[in-house]
Order: structure tokens, then sequence, then C-alpha cells
């Protein structure tokens, strides 16, 4: 039975893109201790794999044929949908401290305090936030056709506290962290350049990429999670909270959903499009900010010389 899905095979190619453009700087990210970058580029790149896979999968049925998969690709999508803001934290937050940094130099040890600070927020929000989502996950999982596994959340008011307004938190305190970025870049421009040119891990060029990057991930974080709010209490009645036991009952339940069924309903279609497209939308951003770099291309002459010179 043919795809119904009009994209197919265009987004399962344009996933495994994504996935790709994300890996192939990562390796001199690490290099350069960008740890709110790697954390962007492997939640970014998770999500397009998993997308890709679930879109050839489920290209065509809705059946439960990978039950344990899909147990672990609907979390991890779940918690790509909070790691690649938080990521954009991280960046945000480090950019600033570069910024506003009264010392020149450098040390490990604050590379490393760094570092394990990006990891708790990079990762430690997201594995918080899974954590919390349980409470109002009404059921194991849904298949949907063309799209594959999904996580459920039940439309109850504690919702709205321990799931919808995570990502609207998350980027107003980026927005905060760049609003700051600017106004002590403007104040401070004399210095910034003995700044940068002080710190091993970012030049100028790099670090205004990075704030692009930034600036771009909250005009669509913020946006998209006041609309998710939107249309879920719009289109979904708000059910009361009962109990634990009523919200979990039968939660082994697995919800098979035809492609004409969601689609033909307008906030799980927009709900299932959003979700899809963002992490390929964000890999490409990332690779256009950085594929095409100094750093970038210095990497691609060596990776080509070293293939080129055994043939």
């Amino acid at each position: 039975m043919p795809a119904s899905d009009p994209t197919f095979p265009l987004f399962s190619f344009l996933a495994f893109l994504g996935f790709i453009l994300c890996v192939i700087p990562l390796s001199w990210h690490l290099q350069a201790w960008n740890s709110g970058t790697c954390a962007f580029m492997i939640w970014t790149g998770l999500a397009c794999l998993i997308t890709g896979i679930n879109s050839i999968i489920w290209a065509d049925n809705a059946l439960n044929i990978a039950p344990v998969w899909c147990d672990i690709s609907s979390q991890l999508i779940l918690g790509a949908s909070i790691g690649i803001p938080a990521s954009t934290l991280c960046i945000s937050r480090r950019l600033y401290r570069i910024t506003s940094t009264q010392t020149v130099s450098i040390t490990r040890d604050d590379k490393l305090r760094a570092i394990y600070t990006d990891i708790s927020i990079a990762l430690g929000i997201p594995i918080l936030f899974l954590i919390l989502h349980i409470v109002v996950q009404g059921h194991r999982f849904d298949i949907l056709e063309e799209y594959g596994c999904t996580s459920v959340t039940y439309n109850t008011l504690p919702a709205y506290f321990l799931y919808y307004i995570w990502p609207i938190a998350i980027g107003l305190v980026s927005l905060i962290y760049s609003s700051l970025i600017l106004r002590t870049f403007y104040m401070r421009r004399i210095q910034f350049n003995q700044l940068l040119s002080s710190n091993s891990m970012i030049n100028p060029s790099r670090y205004l990429r990075l704030m692009l990057l930034a600036l771009i991930d909250i005009m669509c974080t913020l946006p998209i999670g006041i609309y998710t709010i939107y249309i879920s209490l719009k289109g979904l009645p708000l059910a009361p909270w009962i109990s634990w036991d009523d919200t979990h009952y039968d939660f082994g339940f697995v919800q098979l959903v035809p492609a004409v069924i969601w689609r033909s309903d307008f906030r799980t279609y927009i709900s299932v499009q959003i979700t899809r497209w963002l992490p390929v939308a964000c890999a490409l951003t990332f690779f256009a900010l950085f594929g095409f770099a100094e750093e970038a291309m210095k990497n691609y002459r060596r990776v080509f010389w070293f293939f080129a010179k055994r043939f």
C-alpha cells in the first residue's frame, strides 16, 4: 500500500539529512568545549533521526509493531522538545558570561564548571520534565499513521503547569539573557574584541553566529509554546483532575490513529506538523550558520585530504 503522506519520502530524506548535518560539526565543537552547542546538536540530531525512522516504519500503517521502540522514542522526542530550548539557554547563558566577564583569563576549572552547569541544564531539565510528565500521561502512547509513536498528555489543569509551561519558561529566561547580552555588548563594545581574543573557545565570528542561533530559537520557542497552549485550550475540553489512578486508568492502552482521522482534526494536525518539522528546521538553520564557517571549511579540507591521500 503506498504512503498517504504527500511529503513522503521528502520528509524522511530531510530528517536523515538533518541528523547528518548535526553529526558533521559535532567533533570540532566538542574539541572547542562548546557544551551548549553540542547539546543543541545532539538533541536536534536525535529528534531528526527518530522522526525519520518513524516516518518510514509507519508511512502506510498505524499498527503497534514495535512497542518497546515506541516507549523509548516517544519519550526521547518529548525530551528533545525541552532539550533543544534548554540547550539554547546554555548558549545564551555562556555568551552572556563571556560578554559580561571582568577578566580576560579563563582557567581550566572555569571551563569545567561551565560544562557541568550546561550539562545540568541541557540534560537535567529534560529529565525532570519527563519525570513530571508521567503525572499527566494518560496512557502508554499513541501511534499515528505517517508520523509514528507519540507521547500522550491528559488535558487537565496540572498539565499546563507540569508540561505546557516549560518551553515558555525556558524561552523567557533565554530572552532575558539575550537582552542582557545586547545591553552589555553595547556598554562594553570597546572591550568586546579583547575578551573574545583571550577566549580560545570562541571567536567574534562564532560568537555572533551563536547569538543569531539563540535569537532565532527564542523567536520560535516562545510563539510555538504559547500557540500550543492556545490550541490545547481551544480544541479540547479541560478535564477535571480527580486522582492519579483516574488519570492513569488502563495505562497500557495504545491508541492507533489512521492518517485520515488525525489529519481531519485541526488541533492534532498542527501539533503533529510542528513536532515533526521543527527539529529538521533547527538542523538546517544550525548548518546554515555553522556549516560554512571558516573552521568548518578547514575541517572539510582535512577530511577530504585524509581520504584523498589513501586513494
